[in-house]
């Protein structure tokens, strides 16, 4: 079956990356098709997408927000975007090269068949696979994921991944219009709220390399929303179970 494919990447200042992200998954086997959501780059970043559309009139997509508006926000966008026009399965890749997109196949290839729902390119699941971060980031990274499984025990040992591949009805499950958090904490949401609801879910071991080019949007902002987010997460649940969204078709 030919399966519609959506990589979705977020940016802001991300000139020195995105052309060569972009020939990069247009050079995929598979037909993957991008949408770049660009939160007002002033140095350009939407204007080089759109130089690059003329080449890949019916891969290449570009939604332009005013100002830095959120990862999180960012994502949302995309998946109404992407449910909209109906795509089987819908990818969140950096635009950064941390994630390697050859890996994009894999993840795929694992939700293809429908045995999983949501597919996580994790670090953590064959020992810790992170190249040119500094030891401290590693280990706040690894220690978020151990902090989130013993708060909610959610199974997952990369539970601040950003490199997913979701099928269609896990979005379409999900009411999007709830998610509430937009760093660290989106990401953590999005897991817990697909292992509530029952999607299957798996991990797939992949090696994330830190940028070698433009600068990183971590902030300590972001951190603390994920370390409160988590709690309110678990309250949450406990008094008001999660239900897959009414709307979703029941194919």
């Amino acid at each position: 079956m030919n399966h519609r494919k959506l990589v979705i990447i977020p940016t802001f200042n991300e000139k020195e990356n995105i052309l060569e992200m972009i020939h990069t998954v247009m050079n995929l086997e598979g037909g993957f098709e991008l949408l770049v959501i660009d939160d007002g780059s002033p140095d350009g970043t939407g204007k080089l997408v759109k130089s690059q559309q003329i080449a890949f009139p019916d891969r290449l997509h570009l939604i332009e927000r005013k100002g830095k508006l959120g990862l999180g926000t960012a994502y949302i966008t995309g998946f109404k975007w992407a449910l909209e026009k109906d795509y089987d399965f819908i990818f969140e890749m950096d635009a950064d090269f941390s994630h390697n997109p050859d890996d994009l196949i894999k993840l795929y290839n694992v939700c293809a068949d429908r045995s999983f729902d949501l597919a996580i390119g994790s670090r953590y699941i064959t020992g810790v696979n992170v190249v040119n971060w500094p030891m401290g980031r590693v280990l706040m990274s690894y220690f978020a994921s151990v902090y989130v499984k013993f708060i909610t025990g959610l199974p997952i040992k990369d539970a601040t991944a950003g490199f997913k591949c979701y099928h269609k009805s896990v979005l379409k499950g999900i009411k999007l219009d709830e998610v509430r958090f937009v760093g660290y904490a989106f990401q953590i949401e999005m897991k817990f709220t697909s292992w509530k609801l029952g999607f299957k879910v798996i991990e797939v071991p992949i090696i994330f390399t830190d940028r070698t080019k433009g600068t990183s949007k971590m902030s300590s902002g972001i951190f603390k929303e994920a370390v409160l987010g988590v709690i309110l997460m678990k309250i949450k649940s406990i008094f008001r179970p999660y239900k897959i969204n009414q709307s979703v078709s029941s194919e």
